[in-house]
């Protein structure tokens, strides 16, 4: 027969102190390994959430990103008429010729400069990207030095208020609009027409080029009829893979940086899981003794004291993660190692990252707790119960 599960858990109660202190030192543990795993959820989700299903990003072979990658007019003219593209209502191919440089802009209450992506999009640009809508001011006027920013952006780089002037590409250029694009990447762009911005940074070539397809099944073709065409030098991909592939480098970096302190941390906190539980082993040596005189086996006392440790992490794991939770109302900004650009994401709490936090903190508590079961499973009926 097994130990109720009743009695192991008011075993955690009656010793409220030290349960508290060691399932603190697990919550902090978990909340660095919960932060790290919802930054770099959050992270994926913006640049995932950028590209349309249907959309296919085309850009020159071997580059990695659009301001590495150069499109000749007469090559974006060829792919734009290809039949697997869409047309518009009126009648024109659904296709965004575009143009990607990088300035450095001054952040707000900083001296420091950061890069910033500027887009020139052709006129059927905001229609390929459906998740933007404008949330102030109005769109900018084809060829005009007029652009509209996201809200990242507008909400941390000085001089973006509708009205003001940036000076960039020995112009100066109005800012008319601020645009949200519902969290992804284009959040922390800034538009404009694509031929001025192609003028006045001296470009002759485009950028990259996104088209619309008329169905989904229709990319594969594509994708083959671009690779094999004499003509041109381009590779396609679906847009949410291109921009998903911006994230790899810097979701690495996150990855091994999570991995490496909570490893650090990881050590301390079963410590102290160890200790708790050893004290608790040897503060019930003689109801121990007791419950073996009642015909409880060795291993019914080890699985009861290792669920206590597990419980013990699962207490410290809920802690950390609330705490963690409240991470969501946080934005955080850095450089995109790709593009090389400042990128806001936020910290994403979702249901795996839940789950595999708690099965950390869980595991934790097990690894801690394993040394003092198997202690507690092999004292001596007889030495356990003269402890009375």
């Amino acid at each position: 027969m097994a130990i109720p599960f009743s009695y192991i858990a008011r075993n955690l109660w009656a010793r409220r102190l030290t349960t508290a202190l060691t399932a603190g030192g697990l919550a902090l543990v978990v909340f660095v390994y919960a932060t790290m795993l919802m930054l770099d959820a959050g992270l994926k989700q913006t640049l995932v959430t950028t590209g349309e299903q249907d959309n296919v990003v085309v850009i020159r072979k071997g580059a990695d990103t659009e301001i590495q990658s150069a499109i000749y007019r007469d090559q974006a003219s060829i792919m734009e008429m290809h039949p697997a593209v869409a047309l518009g209502g009126d009648g024109r191919p659904m296709s965004s010729k575009e143009a990607v440089v990088l300035i450095s802009l001054n952040k707000i209450g900083s001296d420091k400069a950061s890069n910033v992506v500027i887009r020139g999009v052709s006129p059927k640009g905001l229609e390929l990207r459906p998740q933007i809508r404008l949330i102030a001011g109005r769109m900018f006027r084809p060829g005009s030095s007029e652009i509209i920013v996201g809200s990242s952006i507008a909400k941390g780089f000085s001089s973006m208020e509708i009205g003001e002037h940036l000076h960039f590409a020995q112009r100066d250029w109005t800012v008319v609009g601020h645009f949200d694009a519902g969290g992804s990447g284009f959040d922390s762009e800034i538009w404009g027409d694509v031929d001025q911005l192609m003028q006045a940074f001296r470009r002759t070539n485009y950028s990259a080029m996104v088209v619309r397809l008329g169905r989904s099944d229709q990319f594969e073709r594509f994708r083959a009829d671009i690779d094999v065409d004499p003509r041109l030098a381009n590779e396609a991909k679906r847009e949410q893979t291109f921009y998903g592939d911006q994230s790899r480098a810097l979701s690495t970096f996150i990855n091994l940086l999570g991995v490496t302190l909570t490893t650090i941390f990881s050590i301390a906190a079963m410590i102290g899981a160890m200790i708790t539980m050893y004290a608790s082993v040897a503060n019930r040596v003689a109801e121990i003794g007791t419950l073996r005189a009642l015909g409880f086996k060795r291993a019914n006392v080890l699985v009861a004291f290792l669920i206590e440790a597990v419980l013990l992490g699962l207490v410290g794991g809920i802690a950390g993660l609330a705490g963690a939770a409240l991470m969501q109302f946080a934005s955080f900004s850095t450089t995109n190692f790709q593009t090389f650009a400042d990128l806001s994401f936020r910290f994403l709490l979702t249901p795996s990252v839940i789950v595999r936090t708690l099965l950390f903190s869980m595991t934790m508590g097990l690894i801690g707790g394993f040394l003092p079961a198997l202690r507690a499973a092999r004292m001596n009926i007889v030495d356990a119960l003269r402890a009375r």
